[in-house]
C-alpha cells in the first residue's frame, strides 16, 4: 500500500492530508460524503457518482473486496476516493481482488489516512465542494488553485454527454412487453430489477426524441438515473412532456427530477446532497417510513410542482421532495434508488407498481 503523502485541498481553502490511494495520479471533483457501511463498490460504478469524489466517513473501507458481480456500470465512474482506513485484506468469499488494485486497475486516485468524519462535518456545514488530490509535495496553492479551477456541479451536465451513452441497446427480452429505457446514466441494478417483471428492456440514449421512442412501440418507458443537473437536459424534458398520458412512466434519480421538470416543477441543488444507504422516507400512502438508498444533489421544489401533481415521498429528515404522482397521465417517480444497490430492498415493490401500470394502460399505437 503507497505511503506518498497525499493532500485534498477543499476550495473553500481547507486541507486534509492522507496517504496515496489506488493509481498513480491526481483526481479533482465534487468532494461529497457517503454514509453507506458498505456497497462501496456500487456507489463508484454507479453514473451517478460521475465527476465526484466520494468520501466514506465509516472507518475502514474495503476489507471484503470487489468482485465483477458488484459493478453497477463497466467501470467506475466516481472520479475519486477518500477512506480513512483501506483494507489490506478482502476476507469475502466472493471477493476477487482487494480495493486498492482495483482502483490502480481503472486508473482512480484517492487518499487514504484522511479525517473522513472530520471532512463529512465540514462539507455538512458548509456544503459539498470541489476539491482536488495531489502529492503533497505540489504545496496547498498549487492544488488550491486547480480546485477552484474545476466548474461547479450546479450547471454541469453530464448525463447526456457522458453517462448515458449514445446507441441503443436491448438488454432483456420479456414475455410482457418491451419498455423504453432513457439513459441518463442507468445503473445495471435498475435493469435487473425491471427485467425480474418480465418486462423487455430496449434502452435508449437520453436524448432520444419522444417520436422515435414511440415508434418502436413501447408498453412503459422508464426514465433512469444518473448525474448532473437535471435543470440542462432540455431534450431529455422535451421528451417526457411529449410521452405524458401516451405511455405508463417511471422515474428513478434522476428520472425523477426529470419527470417533474416536465410537469412544469423546478429543481434547486441541496447544499449537500443525500447519499448513503439507510435514508429514512416516509411513504404517505402508507404512512410507513421505509429505509432507502440514495446519491443525488439536486432535489424536486415542492412549491413548484403544478395541480394534480401529488407528493408521494418525502424524506424524514429535511422533509424534500421523494416522490411524486401524476395519475391523470399514468406517470410517477422517487428520488431514492429502490433497486437498492446496495441498500435494504424496502422500496423494490415500485418495480411491480411500475408492472401493473402498465397492464391497466389500454392499448395504444
Amino acid at each position: 500500500m503507497s505511503r506518498l503523502p497525499a493532500l485534498l485541498m477543499l476550495a473553500d481553502g481547507t486541507a486534509f492530508p492522507g496517504f496515496a490511494l489506488g493509481a498513480e495520479g491526481e483526481a479533482g471533483g465534487e468532494v461529497v460524503f457517503n454514509t453507506a457501511q458498505t456497497g462501496y463498490q456500487e456507489i463508484l460504478t454507479d453514473p451517478a457518482s460521475l465527476g465526484q469524489i466520494i468520501n466514506f466517513p465509516f472507518p475502514q473501507i474495503g476489507n471484503y473486496g470487489t468482485n465483477p458481480e458488484d459493478d453497477e456500470s463497466a467501470a467506475p465512474r466516481a472520479a475519486g476516493l477518500i477512506v480513512n482506513e483501506l483494507s489490506a485484506a478482502h476476507g469475502h468469499f466472493r471477493s476477487r481482488k482487494n480495493l486498492g488494485p482495483w482502483l490502480a486497475e481503472h486508473g482512480v486516485s484517492g487518499l487514504s489516512g484522511a479525517d473522513t468524519r472530520a471532512l463529512a462535518l465540514h462539507l455538512r456545514r458548509w456544503g459539498s465542494q470541489n476539491g482536488y488530490i495531489g502529492p503533497r509535495e505540489l504545496g496547498p496553492e498549487v492544488l488550491l488553485a486547480k480546485a477552484r479551477n474545476l466548474p461547479e456541479a450546479a450547471g454541469l451536465s453530464l448525463a447526456e454527454e457522458k453517462a448515458g451513452g449514445r446507441e441503443p441497446y436491448s438488454y432483456a427480452e420479456g414475455r410482457d412487453g418491451t419498455i423504453a429505457v432513457l439513459n441518463f446514466g442507468v445503473n445495471r441494478s435498475s435493469l435487473d430489477q425491471l427485467a425480474r417483471t418480465g418486462l423487455g428492456i430496449l434502452v435508449w440514449p437520453g436524448s432520444t426524441p419522444a417520436e422515435k421512442i414511440l415508434d418502436s412501440g413501447p408498453a412503459g418507458v422508464f426514465l433512469s438515473g444518473g448525474p448532473g443537473d437535471p435543470a440542462l437536459l432540455t431534450a431529455a424534458v422535451e421528451t417526457t412532456r411529449k410521452l405524458l398520458g401516451r405511455r405508463p412512466i417511471f422515474g428513478l434519480g434522476l428520472g425523477h427530477q426529470v419527470l417533474a421538470l416536465a410537469l412544469g416543477g423546478r429543481t434547486f441543488k441541496l447544499p449537500f446532497g443525500h447519499r448513503g444507504a439507510n435514508h429514512p422516507v416516509r411513504d404517505e400512502k402508507t404512512g410507513r417510513i421505509i429505509i432507502t438508498s440514495q446519491n443525488h444533489g439536486f432535489s424536486v421544489d415542492r412549491a413548484s410542482l403544478p395541480p394534480g401533481t401529488a407528493v408521494t415521498h418525502h424524506h424524514a429528515h429535511d422533509q424534500t421532495v421523494e416522490g411524486l404522482a401524476a395519475p391523470g397521465q399514468s406517470a410517477f417517480s422517487v428520488q431514492f434508488h429502490p433497486q437498492a444497490g446496495p441498500g435494504a430492498p424496502d422500496a423494490h415493490p415500485l418495480f411491480s407498481e411500475f408492472k401493473q401500470l402498465i397492464d391497466a394502460f389500454p392499448n395504444l399505437p
